[in-house]
């Protein structure tokens, strides 16, 4: 199995609403705000090949969006979708299975591109098998209020029209070593894929615990629908990953990429931290 890390850009978004109640005297620390309050975050994502697969963990923002959406979320850095896939040697069209953990426009937003005439979009792996889950589809397509404005029709219905769309179950497993475990808190049935590597089990935490900086329990996102579920399912979850020495994988967090952590006295503290490779390589 090779792992790698598929960097495809920074975007900013508002402090206040990525930390919620936390005070802005506490989470400045941890990702220090412009002087529009706005805060970088990443938008990473994993390419992981498992036999004679070649599947990809969220695509990013994507390029498709005018120019006043993009004003919205100071888009930044060097890198993107496209550029990081060729650091890795990869194609578009080399793409066997795009497993997108859920359909806000930061995670999916690159698996759907323009067309060749402009005129309607079309996926941009071409070959892929695109992976949802059927409840969170449903949800994507019939929002709240409070999510509409995150699920873009334009990044979602082309994915079924093209006849790619397959959905994941409770008990499907996306590989021989990757599966899924189902998150409600954020939104209906996020995904957040485990992958088995050797010795070490990575957990791509997706939006339940989008940075370093959200280990704390009570560090959540204005974003999430249902914010008591969100700490009831970290608290579960970062136990079994200090029991188990899971590798966390931070998709938002703006220079962490990875890592552990261990249960105290105190409560869930975290042990090391650092690049993915330091991690798979020890």
């Amino acid at each position: 199995m090779n792992i790698s890390v598929i960097d495809t850009g920074f975007f900013k978004l508002d402090g206040g609403a990525m930390f919620g109640v936390v005070p802005k005297s506490i989470w400045q620390t941890l990702n220090p705000a412009d002087e529009n309050n706005m805060c970088n975050w990443a938008m990473r994502c994993l390419l992981v090949e498992d036999g004679n697969r070649l599947i990809l963990i969220d695509t990013g923002i994507g390029q498709k969006q005018n120019e006043k959406f993009f004003g919205y979320y100071y888009l930044n850095g060097e890198q993107s979708l496209e550029k990081s896939l060729h650091k890795a040697g990869v194609n578009f069209s080399d793409i066997t299975d795009v497993l997108l953990t859920h359909l806000h426009f930061d995670h999916c937003g690159g698996a759907i591109k323009w067309n060749s005439s402009r005129d309607g979009y079309e996926p941009a792996f071409p070959k892929a098998t695109y992976w949802s889950q059927s409840e969170h589809w449903q949800h994507a397509l019939n929002p709240n209020m409070r999510e509409k404005p995150s699920f873009l029709k334009e990044n979602i219905l082309p994915i079924q029209e093209s006849g790619q769309l397959k959905f994941v179950d409770e008990d499907l497993k996306i590989s021989e070593n990757i599966s899924v475990m189902f998150a409600n808190g954020h939104t209906e049935k996020m995904m957040c894929p485990i992958i088995s590597s050797g010795k070490n089990t990575i957990v791509y935490m997706a939006d339940m615990i989008p940075s370093l900086a959200h280990i704390p329990i009570n560090f959540l996102m204005s974003y999430d629908i249902r914010p008591l579920q969100v700490m009831d399912e970290k608290q579960t979850f970062l136990k079994t990953a200090a029991d188990n020495n899971y590798i966390l994988f931070f998709e938002h967090d703006n220079t962490i990429e990875c890592a552990t952590v261990l249960q105290t006295e105190k409560g869930i503290k975290t042990l090391n931290k650092g690049k993915l490779q330091d991690f798979i390589n020890i």
